[in-house]
């Protein structure tokens, strides 16, 4: 179903190589035996109840509160509804967790990524993979490419823009801690300091009352936004990638989690056999074209 449709509403096989990388690479252990010698294969360790997880036999997953749409529906991030939702219970499935076995916690996004001890599996909430996270948690690989979009209110001087130096004298906002925010100040590099904002929902309310000219999200919560939150808003554009590989949201997880390389190979075993891109038809589909802001 299309994302402004829901939100108004309301609102194969992977081949031989592909299963033989999941058995072979797919074999952490905790970190106090790390040096010790596997017991069993690297599928036993992969297998539910064998690879760690904080409570035995259940798979605790983690994002913020509200949970939004479309990568949650509802505010419900166990009913299964929306693209995070979705690659979640995926995930679990490819781990050998059954949907009941899934446990959800409500963890604010700067506290996910942020140095210490994780009471989570892994965080599901639209975190960018960075060298700089990197250093305080582990990732997954990437199970979302990702594009930036600015917001704008319809009529406005900002929803004119058509190219980076449109947007330079403007105010923008975004939420703090965000690669959206990145982009504010590496893409654009505007004249006025941007405004950085704990919630998206502050963030929205700023763009409502004119206390910014327009917000930085990503692509499809952009496309939602526009579509049921600020329908007197519209989407200016999105910004190209920057660099060559292309920015992408990963699964968070403690560092140096026993979990790790499982949920990682789970992840690549979805992308392999065509699981992600059915999940990101299904709540995405909208979130494809937009005009580029160069």
């Amino acid at each position: 179903m299309h994302l402004a449709q829901r939100a108004l509403a309301r609102a194969a096989s992977a081949g031989t190589v592909v299963l033989l990388a999941l058995a072979v690479g797919c074999a952490p252990q905790p970190e106090e035996k790390a040096s010790g010698k596997a017991s069993g294969s690297g599928a036993e360790a992969c297998a539910k109840g064998s690879s760690g997880t904080r409570t035995a036999g259940k798979l605790t997953v983690a994002t913020d509160e509200p949970a939004y749409e479309p990568w949650f529906e509802d505010d419900k991030p166990s009913n299964g509804k929306g693209f995070e939702s979705a690659v979640a219970y995926a995930v679990a499935k490819q781990l050998g967790y059954a949907r009941g076995d899934v446990v959800w916690q409500s963890v604010p996004f700067n506290k996910a990524f942020a140095p210490g001890r994780k009471t989570f599996d892994f965080d599901i909430n639209q975190v960018s993979i960075s060298d700089e996270r990197k250093k305080a948690v582990d990732f997954s690989s990437g199970y979302y490419d990702v594009r930036q979009a600015v917001i704008a209110l319809k009529g406005s001087k900002a929803a004119k823009a058509t190219g980076l130096a449109g947007l330079k004298g403007l105010k923008l906002g975004a939420q703090v801690g965000t690669t959206s925010l990145d982009y504010i100040d590496d893409v654009v590099k505007p004249t006025r300091s941007p405004a950085a904002y704990a919630k998206n929902d502050q963030a929205k309310s700023a763009l409502k009352n004119g206390q910014v000219d327009a917000i930085v999200t990503d692509l499809p919560t952009a496309f939602y936004i526009t579509a049921a939150e600020v329908t007197d808003a519209k989407i200016v554009g999105q910004f190209e990638n920057q660099g060559g590989t292309p920015e992408q949201f990963g699964l968070v997880l403690d560092k140096g989690s026993a979990l790790t390389s499982c949920v990682t190979k789970a992840v690549d075993a979805l992308r392999e056999n065509g699981t992600l891109a059915r999940i990101e038809q299904q709540w995405l589909s909208e979130a494809v074209d937009a005009p580029v802001l160069k």
